[in-house]
């Protein structure tokens, strides 16, 4: 496999390294922003591009819905169709067959289920999450898994990651290795210990270029999801990158990079965004609230994006009320770009070895709230 990773300074468990790939390099920790349907919502790629992410995410499950991977790779593959030049994770669509999809069927072969837009019937099995993820062109290839769902008992966690180690290997004997191109094993479980173990140890066998930790964020709580991280991610291969699936707010971040994770995506600040809310170093902020309506300082000093550098407060929340669409791209380029700000101070604290003194302050900010 062809997918480079090196890793330049640690800081206790948090790694500062670069994915290569074939449509450039990633500077880790990184966050990929969601763009679920081919397209971060409210953002253009270039603004993604200018708040400061390299890598954006794209999922399975949606795109071979509708418009079709045949149809994207007719047209030149998912960099060209949304005119993304940078490099591409594509999720294996595991967990929206768990979440979205209709009278869906699991069974060894891969699953069977109805299409949440039209109840069409759709079958998805490892080869063929594989062979989708080719044809958009995903520089990485997430393997097909089962997304257990949360709470589940230890004997149904058991037998939905064994299901899922056994596709993992249907996907590895499936996938092209190709230069600057990687395929990402699963880790299941749940919340049981053992079950993790047993599931790297799965991964690890079979080989990967990197490994993702999936089944999180599902309802189980932070204190839940940081044990299984110190369980799970010191015995996946320290030399190949470490990706928990679907996380999370800023402090599940910096909490999970202390813990030796690598990638991060999640729809929370585009979803915000859309909803009024912002991230800031002093917490969240609703835009909605009348306090805003008078208020002419920007969102947040010393942020840098076009919400914080040209409009007010009192302008955001007029927006936000008169549910104008500018209010919601302002503010999904806000909070991307307050992501990648958080991801870019990690970088440097672990350089110079002060992520703990980062995670002091952070934690402090936070704690003090908007005033």
């Amino acid at each position: 496999m062809s997918l480079g990773f090196a890793i330049s300074a640690r800081d206790g468990a948090a790694r500062r390294g670069r994915l290569s790939t074939a449509h450039g390099d990633v500077e880790t920790p990184a966050f990929m922003p969601v763009g679920t349907a081919a397209t971060v919502k409210a953002m253009r790629p270039e603004d993604v591009a200018q708040a400061g992410f390299a890598m954006i995410l794209a999922n399975t499950y949606h795109l071979m819905l509708r418009p079709g991977a045949e149809r994207i790779a007719a047209l030149g593959g998912l960099h060209r169709f949304m005119h993304w030049p940078g490099p591409i994770l594509t999720d294996s669509g595991g967990f929206q067959v768990m979440s979205l999809a209709k009278l869906r069927k699991i069974s060894e072969d891969g699953v069977v289920f109805q299409s949440h837009l039209d109840g069409s019937r759709h079958r998805l099995t490892p080869e063929r999450a594989i062979e989708i993820q080719r044809l958009l062109d995903a520089d990485i290839t997430m393997a097909l898994d089962e997304c257990t769902p949360f709470p589940a008992t230890e004997d149904e966690a058991q037998q939905s990651m064994e299901r899922s180690m056994r596709w993992a290997e249907r996907c590895k004997r499936t996938f092209r290795d190709m230069p600057g191109y990687g395929l990402f094993g699963i880790n299941q479980g749940g919340v049981h210990g053992a079950l993790r173990l047993a599931s790297a140890k799965a991964l690890t066998g079979i080989g990967f270029d990197g490994y993702a930790i999936g089944g999180l964020a599902v309802g189980e709580g932070q204190e839940a999801m940081f044990a299984v991280l110190d369980t799970t991610v010191t015995v996946l291969p320290n030399d190949k990158p470490h990706y928990l699936m679907g996380v999370g707010k800023p402090d599940d971040l910096l909490g999970a990079v202390m813990r030796g994770i690598d990638l991060f995506d999640c729809v929370l600040p585009t979803r915000s965004g859309r909803t009024a809310q912002a991230f800031t170093r002093f917490g969240t902020v609703n835009l909605r609230n009348a306090r805003h309506q008078d208020d002419q300082r920007p969102l947040e000093e010393g942020c840098d994006c076009p919400a914080c550098r040209f409009y007010s407060r009192a302008y955001l929340h007029h927006l936000a009320r008169a549910g104008e669409i500018l209010g919601a791209m302002l503010l999904t380029h806000h909070n991307l770009r307050y992501y990648a700000r958080l991801m870019e101070q990690m970088r440097a604290a672990i350089e110079t070895r002060q992520l703990a003194a980062l995670g002091d302050e952070l934690t402090r900010d936070w704690a003090r709230g908007d005033r």
